[in-house]
């Protein structure tokens, strides 16, 4: 896929970690499980994670009657790309109405990937409307408004501080009333404690749930790849929240090492729907497990 090579450096972390320990060994040993298990976790694929793909690895190359590095080194492809292939979860519903709801930290790309979404909406003939439920942030309702303007699609927006849930309201009525396919809704990176963040979400849902319970819904996780283990805990947090239903990984150049998506699979069970690699509208691409692992390995 395209998407792949377009950052390259953002697989070679890994890829050249998992060669080098296999090239420099001629055979098989617990040496060489040591330092693949250092490269997975230098790589940004957590312990735990990590822990389960070594153990299965040894596990398979008693059972397999694995000798030689390369058969390695395809069994772990392969154990990768079982843990990071959710199938169908991957695709975003198609059932329409649909409301989705954007989450995240600030500056993990949040506001900027609903407008990329938005646009693939466009794209494929479907009518948005944005909702900029996110009065917290200084110049967050702009900076949609901006992003409204350059891909054609209006904006639902109060004054900075206003009630988010008093926008998701507003936005829902007009949604219903223009008929729009597709709401999304850009949300507070961060409030003053979790416990005013996770109330305010759940209000937003409370909302949702009683004006436009006929509208699918869909929780977006926004998460900064190069953030690396802190992305973890984001996952954590805002899946306590809501029901994430997938994640968009942003910002994939050459300081990310990718092994976090490894890793938010395994431990979250959520699939990465899509990978931001720029700051154009056109640079949101579905993720692909396949091609994924094909990146890491090629």
């Amino acid at each position: 896929m395209a998407l792949f090579d377009k950052k390259k450096s953002f697989f070679s972390k890994l890829q050249e970690r998992i060669s080098d320990v296999l090239l420099m060994r001629a055979e098989i040993d617990e040496d060489m499980m040591d330092e693949l298990e250092e490269a997975l976790i230098q790589s940004d694929v957590g312990v735990e994670t990590t822990l389960k793909i070594i153990g299965q690895l040894r596990s398979d190359v008693k059972k397999r009657d694995l000798w030689a590095p390369e058969q390695v080194k395809a069994r772990i492809r392969e154990l990768i790309q079982e843990g990071v292939d959710k199938g169908a979860a991957h695709q975003l519903s198609d059932c329409y109405p649909l409301i989705i709801i954007m989450v995240g930290v600030n500056g993990s790309g949040k506001t900027t990937s609903l407008a990329k979404l938005a646009h693939r909406f466009r794209q494929q003939g479907k009518s948005v409307l944005l909702a900029a439920a996110d009065t917290f942030r200084a110049a967050a309702g702009e900076q949609l408004e901006i992003w409204g303007r350059r891909i054609g699609a209006n904006v639902i927006r109060h004054q900075e501080g206003a009630d988010p849930s008093a926008v998701i309201f507003d936005a829902i009525q007009a949604a219903k009333a223009r008929q729009i396919d597709v709401l999304l809704c850009d949300t507070a990176g961060r409030l003053q404690t979790k416990k005013n963040l996770m109330a305010e979400l759940e209000k937003m849902y409370k909302v949702i749930d009683r004006e436009y319970p006929e509208a699918d819904r869909e929780t977006i996780l926004v998460i900064d790849a190069a953030t690396g283990k802190n992305a973890i805990s984001q996952a954590q947090e805002f899946s306590g929240i809501g029901a994430v239903t997938g994640i968009i990984l942003t910002k994939l150049d050459g300081t990310a090492k990718g092994g976090i998506v490894i890793t938010i699979a395994d431990l979250f069970d959520i699939p990465v729907k899509f990978i931001g690699l720029g700051e154009k509208a056109e640079d949101l691409e579905p993720f692909d497990a396949e091609s994924f692992v094909a990146g890491l390995f090629e």
